[in-house]
């Protein structure tokens, strides 16, 4: 047996223990993230400007405090009405945002790719404003139609076409160009820009001010109103892409070899881009344009865990929603008792991440 047979037959004997070892660290890492949430959504709960620490509901729940103590009434109001909901739904747009960037990268075979980066987010944002703009005018038989659910509905919808466009644009043959994928969500993000534009100069003081902090980012609106809404599109579009992890690991081989393997591909990449689309859009209905959350939490798990999407897809769903809360938290208390918007903070971490993504792979971008 040569030297090379031999090296050959020490590495296949290696490399079952390797991804073994890759399996377990996945693992023990998906239940570490999982830990992390509870702690930090128990920081979330009790953290604000308000100085409330919710020590005194818990205690109520024991019987320690007098329940009709004005003070516990208002810390009740400020736990259960205002903190609460705000952490439901920043666990359900971290998630969102996080597997939609999963997926996407996973679909495009593009690691760049992220739903705020190619004009998913414009265009799911565009769907939202028009609704906010014209929901009292031309758009009143839409709203009186759908009811509460035409706001991400409206945003799915602009999201979804904005999707199918990118996808069309920037495959031929069953590749996606790089270059093109990028140019064409610029394309389609300056598009969306200046249509939303038109919508912001038609708008009255009222609509102006609450579409300037919608544009940046908040969770500050959160309600139980909007979590019935907007939570169960996001919540059944996170669910259906863990059914996508195979898929996609298959379409990480090509598009023909996915298909050999048995994947139908068309089909697979319109669930795929739908629950992309539906995330994105109620995300961006209910909490404006959040950026960077979609690439800069799969990125970091793939540097610990690899790119099995087996794994990927819950860990990134449970660090997005960490990462979210953890902004959110930061939001509220770096300038209280007035509040910054979360985009803000989150773009202040994603953007110089983003460059160190593009300084370490700029070699293989040359186009």
């Amino acid at each position: 047996m040569t030297d090379l047979t031999l090296k050959a037959w020490f590495a296949a004997q290696e490399r079952p223990a390797r991804a073994g070892d890759r399996a377990r660290l996945a693992g023990v890492t998906v239940i570490g993230l999982a830990i992390l949430l509870v702690v930090v959504s128990l920081f979330s709960l009790t953290t604000g400007a308000s100085g409330s620490s919710g020590w005194a509901v818990i205690e109520s729940w024991f019987g320690l405090v007098d329940k009709s103590d004005p003070a516990v009434l208002r810390e009740q109001v400020i736990i259960y009405d205002i903190r609460l909901p705000r952490l439901v739904l920043g666990i359900l747009i971290g998630a969102g945002l996080a597997v939609s960037g999963v997926v996407m990268q996973g679909l495009f075979r593009n690691p760049l790719a992220d739903p705020g980066l190619v004009g998913v987010s414009a265009g799911a944002g565009l769907g939202a404003v028009v609704i906010i703009v014209l929901g009292g005018t031309i758009a009143a038989p839409l709203v009186a139609l759908l009811g509460i659910y035409t706001l991400p509905l409206a945003a799915f919808g602009g999201g979804l076409a904005t999707t199918l466009t990118l996808y069309r644009v920037s495959t031929s043959r069953g590749q996606t160009a790089v270059a093109t994928m990028l140019l064409a969500g610029i394309a389609i993000g300056a598009l969306a820009g200046a249509v939303t534009g038109v919508l912001v100069y038609l708008a009255n003081d009222q609509q102006l001010r609450d579409l300037t902090f919608w544009g940046l980012g908040s969770l500050a609106g959160a309600t139980w109103l909007k979590i019935a809404a907007a939570g169960p599109i996001i919540a059944v579009a996170i669910g259906a892409t863990f059914f996508l992890s195979k898929g996609l690991n298959a379409l990480t081989l090509g598009e023909a070899t996915a298909n050999h393997l048995g994947v139908p591909v068309q089909r697979f990449k319109n669930i795929a881009i739908a629950a992309v689309a539906a995330a994105t859009g109620a995300s961006v209905a209910v909490s404006g344009g959040i950026g960077f959350v979609g690439i800069v939490v799969p990125h970091l798990l793939r540097l610990v865990i690899g790119p099995d999407h087996r794994f990927l897809l819950p860990a990134s769903a449970l660090l997005g929603a960490s990462f979210l809360l953890t902004a959110d938290a930061i939001s509220r208390v770096i300038v209280a008792p007035a509040e910054l918007p979360i985009g803000i903070v989150t773009a202040s971490v994603g953007g110089p991440f983003f460059l160190w993504i593009l300084l370490r792979r700029r070699d293989r971008l040359a186009w």
